[in-house]
């Protein structure tokens, strides 16, 4: 394969990385814990867009539960859209292992 073949191959795959990071940005995921009374929204760019608390998961007496339930659900987020990064990655690259990409 000649130099100038790589480079339009690399310009095209750096294209189609743009647009799926555009898209990637409009997708968002929904994680939950303590059964349902902490809610986090995270968008595809693992950026945190909505939380809602149920007034049960309010405690003043125990702040801790309500921190911890806040830390699983928004780690439980952060997976998911690993996953579903990972699953756009490997759409794209034909499961080629690309470290560093996201």
């Amino acid at each position: 394969m000649d130099m100038k073949k790589m480079m339009q191959q690399a310009k095209k795959m750096q294209a189609k990385m743009n647009k799926m990071q555009e898209e990637m940005e409009k997708k968002t995921v929904e994680a939950t814990a303590g059964g349902g009374v902490v809610k986090v929204k995270l968008n595809g760019k693992k950026d945190v867009i909505d939380i809602e608390i149920d007034e049960e998961a309010v405690d003043p007496d125990d702040v801790e539960m309500l921190e911890d339930l806040l830390l699983a659900a928004i780690n439980e987020g952060m997976n998911k859209v690993q996953d579903m990064i990972d699953d756009q990655m490997g759409d794209m690259t034909g499961g080629m292992d690309l470290p560093g990409m996201f």
